[in-house]
């Protein structure tokens, strides 16, 4: 019963943390401080009903997971309100929660590590393959033979110069202008999209030196598999545990 209330306490920060993230890339640290602060009482009647047997497994969830996404973090592939939302939940639900409806179990298959931060996180990443997928059908209907860099249809797409403005999305290429020739260079992490970029990509564009469309990339809003892989994580468990197990056995 515990486990349930505790599903139900998360469940609406996750989902206005997805909200806020499309809206603006951006989740306020209040949502998980008074997150934080709601789950105190969980871990508290945890402490009280299991004793001091209940601490390790709090800390090790809660250390691992902070040096865990720190790091990735630190790398720039993991975003601040990300990193946030695992390490509160790593604290409420340091295990996987063990559901029972009905005659049903959940979740379905047993994790092989019993972190279900860890858990929630890897099933994000692999549900995130389907951003790069759907980019690339979306990319062949759209150009179809006519695909001039093969390799950026899985992470972007050509958007028109005078739509630039006001979106989250990233230039794949840097781009400079030599002896009247302007070179295009994929840079990691994209260009950020600001007025002068725009303006001197429409003067650029305006000579004559390069076509009206350019290659960008969407930000991703990756709250919302997070959140995906949280409801997973319940009544599934580890998708790819349960992947690797598949391809294994089958090999």
């Amino acid at each position: 019963m515990l486990d349930i209330l505790k599903i139900i306490f998360c469940t609406p920060f996750l989902i206005y943390s997805c909200y806020s993230d499309i809206k603006t890339r951006r989740v306020s640290n209040n949502v998980w401080l008074v997150m934080l602060a709601g789950g105190i009482f969980f871990v508290l009647y945890d402490i009280s009903t299991y004793g001091a047997a209940y601490l390790p497994r709090l800390f090790i969830s809660a250390g691992f997971i902070f040096v865990f996404v720190y790091i990735l973090f630190q790398l720039g592939v993991f975003g601040g309100a990300d990193a946030k939302s695992l390490i509160v939940l790593s604290i409420i639900l340091p295990a996987y929660p063990k559901l029972q409806v009905f005659e049903h179990s959940f979740p379905l298959n047993k994790p092989l590590i019993d972190l279900f931060a860890f858990g929630i996180f890897g099933n994000a990443v692999l549900l995130t393959i389907i951003v790069p997928i759907s980019l690339a059908v979306y990319n062949l209907i759209k150009m179809k033979a006519q695909v001039d860099k093969p390799l950026y249809i899985f992470i972007g797409y050509k958007t028109k110069i005078s739509e630039l403005a006001n979106k989250h999305i990233k230039l794949i290429e840097k781009f400079e202008a030599i002896n009247g020739a302007v070179k295009f260079q994929f840079k990691r992490g994209g260009v950020e999209i600001n007025e002068k970029v725009i303006s001197e990509l429409k003067t650029l564009s305006e000579k004559g030196l390069i076509k009206d469309e350019v290659w960008v990339t969407p930000g991703l809003p990756f709250m919302i598999p997070i959140t995906l892989g949280f409801f997973v994580a319940i009544f599934y468990g580890d998708l790819i545990f349960e992947l690797t197990r598949y391809l294994i056995l089958s090999s």
